[in-house]
């Protein structure tokens, strides 16, 4: 069967305005990974925490095995990292793209633990240490969330 031309016509309207759509939320998105996520008053301190392992291949499967096990981390953030995991009922927003090299230059690993320790205010995001992960566990799992935004 051959579609008629109003058919297509509208197809392509639909999808020029979805992209302009897409490119709007994903400013939007943009803007969103720029504002902290710890309080003020606990930024500075959580910015001097450092992690005391070594980017090595080692702790980076550690910190994998505990993402994609223990720490059920994959279940929202997705096998790749890109916060499209199997998930559903969030309130309206996606699982950080670990993937976005604009969040990961804009976030101290300091600031990732402290949001491991306390969960994210204003998202899905709980707090998994010392529920799910130990502190270790924690500064592994952020090596391997760093992984994502390498080449």
């Amino acid at each position: 069967m051959r579609l008629q031309r109003p058919y297509w016509s509208r197809l392509a309207a639909l999808v020029l305005s979805g992209s302009s759509l897409w490119s709007g939320l994903a400013w939007a998105a943009d803007e969103a990974v720029l504002r902290p996520r710890v309080p003020i008053d606990k930024i500075e301190e959580a910015r001097t925490w450092t992690n005391p392992f070594p980017s090595t291949e080692d702790n980076i499967e550690k910190g994998k095995a505990l993402f994609h096990g223990k720490a059920f981390c994959v279940t929202c953030h997705g096998r790749d990292g890109k916060g499209l995991g199997d998930i559903e009922g969030l309130r309206g927003k996606l699982p950080r793209n670990f993937t976005d090299k604009v969040w990961q230059a804009a976030r101290t690993d300091g600031e990732l633990l402290w949001i491991l320790k306390n969960g994210s205010p204003g998202t899905d995001m709980a707090s998994f240490v010392p529920l799910i992960l130990t502190e270790e566990e924690a500064w592994q799992v952020l090596l391997y969330v760093r992984s994502f935004g390498r080449p």
